[in-house]
């Protein structure tokens, strides 16, 4: 008997952890392998998706953007950004002018309110509700198909489930997430405005003239620029979870959780790494203006 023999068997534990660990490389080269590969499928189905499948990219759009059943009564996705963002842009007001006034530049408020709602908060707050909404739903339903093998019935029919389920989802992102995320921004201007001008009391003229003179045309294409990739990665992440669902209804969750924990640190990253890319070494603003 061999020494590996022996040791295999007087420590079966130990050597099946060391195992694993050995082979913790070549998984996760699989593993990002799967995903390029699903990722280059699903976006190259787009054309075949828009050729094809019209109509349940029409009926996604309306799904996404005003929901259904329950969600359709209070507005959809729609109503949820919009609040989220509206209680976004009114924080910023208020930590900026309680701050600024510390230091007696309060007047500043709408000069803050251009940059952080632009730059960072609604992006990020965009992104996490798109997330908690349609992404978490694409992933539940997706995943109920999987466990229920309605995917593989459709494979079965000769439909690309790929195309018919995920890229039409892409599509319908990238299509809404241009108004609804243009509804958002809108939002957090006016909900900081409204704070600032209203309950603080400071003159709408002198909130204006700092809001005008900082908010850079090029800081609200560039966001949404942000705002479409996160759109886009958020969708393939969610849709990624669900479509390759497993064990039953709680692997249906358990792919929720992962595509949600997955999804807030992408949009973090996106804001992240654009924030270097853009204004790491000019933030394109001058205060003595």
């Amino acid at each position: 008997m061999s020494t590996a023999s022996v040791v295999r068997q007087r420590f079966p534990r130990a050597v099946a952890r060391g195992e694993r660990l050995a082979a913790a490389p070549a998984r996760g080269l699989d593993s990002v392998g799967h995903v390029a590969w699903f990722v280059v499928t699903a976006v190259g189905s787009m054309g075949h998706a828009v050729r094809f499948y019209r109509k349940e990219v029409l009926r996604l759009i309306a799904e996404i953007g005003m929901g259904t059943g329950a969600m359709a009564v209070i507005g959809g996705t729609v109503a949820i950004v919009g609040f989220v963002t509206l209680s976004g842009g009114s924080l910023i007001a208020i930590q900026g002018f309680s701050s600024l006034g510390n230091i007696g530049v309060e007047a500043f408020t709408g000069f803050f309110a251009a940059l952080v709602n632009v730059r960072i908060a609604a992006p990020v707050v965009s992104g996490v509700a798109l997330a908690a909404t349609v992404g978490a739903g694409a992933t539940a339903e997706l995943g109920a198909m999987r466990i229920s093998e309605e995917i593989d019935a459709l494979e079965v029919m000769g439909i690309k489930s790929i195309s018919y389920l995920v890229s039409t989802r892409l599509l319908a992102g990238f299509v809404v997430i241009i108004p609804l995320y243009a509804m958002a921004i809108i939002m957090s201007f006016l909900s900081a405005q409204v704070v600032t001008t209203f309950f603080y009391g400071q003159s709408t003229g002198t909130y204006e003239h700092y809001f005008r003179t900082f908010l850079r045309p090029d800081d609200v294409a560039w966001s949404f620029v942000q705002a479409v990739l996160i759109a886009v990665i958020v969708m393939i992440n969610h849709c990624y979870y669900g479509f390759y669902a497993n064990g039953g209804p709680v692997g249906v969750g358990e792919a929720v959780g992962r595509a949600m924990r997955a999804s807030l640190i992408s949009i973090v990253l996106v804001v992240l790494f654009a924030s270097l890319a853009l204004y790491g070494t000019n933030a394109n603003f001058n205060l003595t203006v």
